[in-house]
C-alpha cells in the first residue's frame, strides 16, 4: 500500500511548526496508524533524521493518549474510534493524509503530534474522586442502585480523557469531559456527600485552564470515542446551579 503523509513537525512549544511530506510505498493495510508512524520512524532513524513524536500507550482504545487529527477528522475518519483503532484499510491506496495535533489553547503542542493534556488532570484533581476511609472493601450489594442509574453512571465513567471533545468544539470547551467526571459521581450515592464542592471546584478549574464555554453544537458527542452523551452536560449544569 502507498500513502503520502503530510505531518506537522514542531520542535517545541516556542518554535514555529510546518507540514513535512513523507512517501511510503511498503505499508500493510492491517497496520494501525501508530504502527504506520513506527514504520516511518524506523526509516527516519536509519537515515539519522529526527523521528516523529507522537503519544500512544495501550494501543487498544483505552488510554486516549494517541489522538491527533487525520484529514480534519478528530482521532479517526471512523465513527467512535481512537487513532490507534484506525487501520490503513480505512484509506485508499495512494491517498494523501494530513496529520496534525489537536488545536486548543489549553492543549499546547509539546512536539510534532504530542500535546500537553495535563489541564484535564488538573480538573480531575479538583474533585474527580470520592473521599473514603481505607480498609476492607465494602460489600458490593450493601448500597442498592437501580439499573438505569448504574448504566448512566457507567456511560459517564467510560470517558478516557483523550481531549477529542475539546479539539472538535468551536469554543475548545472541555464541558463534556468535565461533565462526565462530575456526572458519574453525582449519580451514585457514594458521590453525593461531596457533590456541591466537587462541581464548583471542577467547573472553576475548567474555566481557569482557558477552555471555552459550551454552546451545545453536539460536535463533542459525535467525535467521542466512547460516544458519551451530552446529557451529562445538562447534569453538570444542574448540579452547578444547585450549588
Amino acid at each position: 500500500m502507498k500513502l503520502t503523509l503530510h505531518i506537522w513537525r514542531q520542535e517545541s512549544p516556542r518554535t514555529k511548526g510546518k507540514f513535512e511530506t513523507y512517501f511510503l510505498n511498503d505499508l500493510d493495510t492491517h497496520m494501525s496508524v501508530p504502527e504506520m508512524l513506527d514504520h516511518l520512524n524506523e526509516k527516519l532513524i536509519k537515515e539519522e533524521k529526527d523521528p516523529i513524536a507522537f503519544d500512544s500507550d495501550c494501543r487498544e482504545g483505552i488510554c486516549g493518549q494517541c489522538g491527533f487529527v487525520i484529514n480534519g477528522h478528530i482521532h479517526s475518519p471512523e465513527k467512535h474510534a481512537t487513532t490507534c483503532q484506525t487501520h490503513l484499510r480505512s484509506f485508499k491506496d495512494g491517498e494523501e493524509l494530513f496529520l496534525e495535533p489537536f488545536r486548543a489553547k489549553a492543549f499546547p503542542i509539546k512536539k510534532d503530534l504530542c500535546i500537553d493534556r495535563t489541564a484535564l488532570d488538573r480538573i480531575i484533581a479538583k474533585g474527580g474522586y470520592i473521599s473514603v476511609n481505607t480498609g476492607q472493601a465494602p460489600e458490593a450489594n450493601s448500597i442498592l442502585i437501580n439499573h438505569d442509574t448504574a448504566e448512566a453512571a457507567f456511560d459517564a465513567a467510560s470517558c478516557i480523557g483523550c481531549g477529542a471533545c475539546v479539539a472538535s468544539c468551536k469554543n475548545a470547551s472541555a464541558a463534556l469531559f468535565t461533565a462526565a467526571k462530575i456526572s458519574h459521581l453525582a449519580l451514585l450515592p457514594q458521590g453525593k456527600m461531596e457533590a456541591n464542592k466537587r462541581v464548583k471546584s471542577m467547573v472553576s478549574q475548567m474555566d481557569m485552564e482557558g477552555f471555552g464555554a459550551c454552546s451545545f453544537t453536539e460536535a463533542c458527542e459525535a467525535v467521542c470515542p466512547q460516544g458519551i452523551s451530552i446529557s451529562h452536560i445538562v447534569t453538570m449544569n444542574r448540579e452547578f446551579w444547585k450549588e
